[in-house]
């Protein structure tokens, strides 16, 4: 599994959940923060080892603007996902 990280400005925000759930991703991690005064969305997102280039595009796809501040995204792998309420663990948990 893979853990995508991307920091974007907030009113592309919409966009990318749009374009993630067009992929089945059903659920993210959304923090508002401020840069130098500039703000930003940074969003979590973990999904399964085959999907997540085509998350990464996704991303990428609906948060370009083409202007300087656009963000970055960045993919950690994940060793381990549990899903609290149920225990259900690995791609069964997202």
């Amino acid at each position: 599994m893979k853990l995508i990280t991307a920091v974007i400005k907030p009113h592309q925000v919409e966009e990318v959940k749009k374009a993630l759930a067009l992929l089945g991703v059903q659920g993210m991690t959304v923090t508002e923060y401020k840069v130098a005064f500039t703000p930003k969305s940074r969003l979590e997102i973990v999904v399964s080892d085959e999907d997540a280039d085509k998350a990464v595009d996704a991303v990428l796809g609906a948060a370009r603007t083409g202007k300087i501040g656009d963000g970055k995204i960045w993919v950690s792998n994940v060793d381990r996902l549990v899903r609290i309420r149920t225990g259900e663990e690995g791609n069964e948990a997202l």
